[in-house]
């Protein structure tokens, strides 16, 4: 069986589905794979209670446009009724949209999934030269997927454990690349905060980096609130358990909630939350000879385009047309 036009994608998160969607477009075969257990990646959205659920975004809350390629891609998702501006700042107006989801983050992955093959819950092993094709992709099932390319969008660290047995040069700085911690807190309250203006608040050297008002932002009919613990708070508290953790960030937070209190909360834990440097390149692409053709790896995610939602489609985008020049030159 011929493998020449097969493309194996590991994470649905955002670069990894914009790569499959561009690929796909063009005629390969293209299989995307994640972890979880569901699509989204950074794009998440929890839901919490019954029977009055709350809804978080817990990830990425908001993101901008700047570039023309990333303007086309949300003019579609805002005429599929996918994303919609949420303001614009959350202290004076800067005149840049934030824009959200409309059910919250995780409904962009879903728009974008909806006509591709994706398998969640599905871990990847490793990836190593293959026997019908120039890459296997091997499962923790023992599962193998050959493929001629394959476009790796998760976290370094892990990009770093699933190509030891690739036999790949790879530059040492690009798979040390170190990543800020965050911790969080999802709070469910008695009754709507008020928090900044238009429902965000930002300060990168208090204890919350970051504050949303999910019911202000018009995701959840339930009052709920997202705290993010700063880089620096987080890796101080990176070693208490889960309860002490989640205690001290409610403590933090009851000095944003004077009118209303938390009726049920969750602690959540994010190691590769944000990269602490940015690749020069969009992404980063290798190509071997074999004697099934050439093979491609292509390293991409928001490590390499910027750190925002914005930078990982992006990186997608560019893995995509790399990994069809690369196959096309040869």
């Amino acid at each position: 069986m011929s493998h020449a036009r097969r493309v194996v994608i590991i994470g649905a998160g955002l670069s990894g589905l914009i790569a499959a969607r561009d690929l796909a477009f063009h005629g390969f075969d293209v299989t995307v794979l994640d972890k979880g257990r569901g699509v989204g990646g950074r794009l998440a959205t929890r839901r919490v209670g019954s029977p009055a659920t709350a809804v978080f975004d817990h990830g990425a809350q908001f993101f901008t446009v700047r570039s023309p390629e990333f303007a086309r891609d949300v003019d579609e998702w805002t005429r599929a009724g996918v994303v919609r501006e949420w303001c614009r700042g959350f202290g004076d107006d800067d005149g840049h949209a934030r824009y959200v989801g409309v059910d919250g983050m995780a409904s962009i992955a879903k728009h974008l999934a909806r006509e591709l093959d994706v398998r969640t819950n599905t871990l990847v092993f490793a990836i190593r030269r293959g026997g019908s094709s120039p890459w296997d992709v091997v499962l923790d099932d023992a599962t193998v997927l050959p493929a001629q390319a394959v476009v790796v969008t998760c976290p370094l660290p892990q990009t770093y454990s699933l190509l030891v047995s690739a036999e790949l040069e790879i530059p040492p700085a690009l798979l040390t690349a170190d990543y800020d911690r965050t911790l969080a807190l999802l709070a469910v309250l008695d009754r709507p905060a008020t928090i900044g203006r238009h429902g965000g608040w930002q300060n990168p050297n208090a204890t919350f980096s970051w504050i949303g008002d999910n019911y202000a932002k018009g995701v959840s009919v339930v009052p709920a609130v997202t705290f993010h613990a700063s880089p620096q708070w987080s890796l101080d508290h990176w070693d208490d358990d889960n309860a002490h953790a989640h205690a001290a960030l409610k403590l933090a937070a009851a000095d944003f909630l004077a009118n209303c209190s938390i009726v049920t909360s969750e602690f959540k834990r994010w190691r590769f939350a944000t990269p602490t440097s940015i690749w020069p390149e969009p992404c980063h692409v290798v190509t071997i000879d074999s004697m099934q053709g050439p093979g491609v790896i292509a390293l991409a995610g928001d490590a390499f385009a910027g750190p925002k939602v914005e930078g990982a489609a992006l990186s997608g985008a560019a893995a995509a047309e790399r990994v069809r020049a690369e196959l096309a030159a040869h």
